[in-house]
């Protein structure tokens, strides 16, 4: 009896700490599930509320993500807190985006220059020196334009059918290259379907294999702001301002051959505006990029972020993290 007492006892002691080991553990897993916390604010830039989410370590790597049409930094609200525990993740809203201004167009310049000079500022602001770049769609001129401008502060790019050789110009763009050559009222009216929602839809649908992983929300959101009185006039300077991008093509693909930035490419295959024929040439430019082409379309995000992720992770961890 007396050997059953003691053992009961011996027991009793060893299990309070397995408990309490139990408990901890559960708490860390808890804490580990708990998600970033994601700021949202605005900078005024040239006199325009420019806003932005920001998110992670103020003195962790910046990530500077740089949404495409039609979306805005939204775009990236299911990545940033895949990210924030390490990096310190800046996503803007273009003026005439998301939820930053939208001035008049006749009394702002809705040009790619003047983003990437916006930009340019709100990064200064920000007291961002040094950053690697997400570039998608509309985001790649822009930010391969402030490539231009500070070379030495690009750490690395994420390219996601983002745009940078004529190669990628395909049959999609023709009505757009008619508007850049005779930007006549006819030639820019004919663009007003580009604004349409069953084009928002398309963007968001077409190329991708599983439509239930693709939220409605997506273009619900983006069509009501492209709704907005006027932002049809912004839409359509920026379509005829997109050809001046092109000759700087060169420059950029010097850019790349001559800093060299470390490069992932992530890149949605089946997207008829930016298509895959786009993402090789910068292999030649690069050649030491990583490149994985996925399996939909636009907006790759919205249904391979599972695959995106740790893709983008591991390349920030390996080729970011440590400058």
């Amino acid at each position: 009896m007396n050997r059953l007492i003691i053992s009961l006892m011996l027991a009793t002691v060893s299990i309070a700490p397995l408990s309490q080991a139990v408990a901890a553990a559960k708490q860390v897993a808890i804490t580990q599930q708990v998600p970033e916390v994601v700021h949202y604010r605005s900078a005024k830039i040239d006199g325009v509320d420019m806003f932005y989410r920001e998110a992670g370590p103020a003195d962790g790597p910046v990530v500077l993500l740089l949404h495409g049409f039609p979306t805005s930094s939204h775009m990236f609200r299911n990545l940033i807190p895949l990210l924030a525990d390490r990096y310190h993740v800046i996503a803007p809203d273009y003026p005439g985006f998301g939820q930053s201004d939208a001035p008049d167009h006749t009394k702002f310049a809705y040009t790619f220059g003047h983003y990437a000079d916006m930009l340019d500022r709100l990064m200064t602001q920000l007291g961002a020196k040094k950053y690697a770049m997400y570039v998608m769609d509309y985001g790649a001129p822009i930010g391969y334009r402030l490539a231009l401008k500070h070379p030495e502060r690009v750490s690395g790019l994420i390219v996601q059918n983002g745009n940078a050789y004529e190669e990628g110009l395909r049959e999609f763009w023709d009505p757009i290259k008619a508007y850049w050559a005779d930007d006549s009222k006819e030639k820019r009216e004919a663009l007003s379907n580009l604004v349409v929602i069953e084009t928002t839809k398309f963007q968001y649908t077409d190329g991708v294999k599983d439509l239930t992983r693709i939220s409605p929300d997506n273009w619900v959101h983006d069509q009501a702001l492209l709704d907005r009185p006027g932002n049809t006039d912004i839409q359509l300077d920026l379509f005829h301002d997109y050809g001046t991008n092109v000759p700087l093509y060169p420059q950029f693909q010097a850019f790349f051959r001559e800093r060299k930035p470390p490069t992932l490419i992530v890149w949605g295959k089946n997207d008829k505006i930016f298509p895959e024929v786009g993402a090789h040439p910068y292999l030649r430019d690069l050649p030491d990029a990583e490149m994985h082409l996925l399996d939909t379309g636009h907006f790759a995000l919205e249904d391979k972020l599972d695959e995106m992720a740790p893709l983008i992770r591991d390349f920030l961890d390996r080729k970011i993290a440590r400058h």
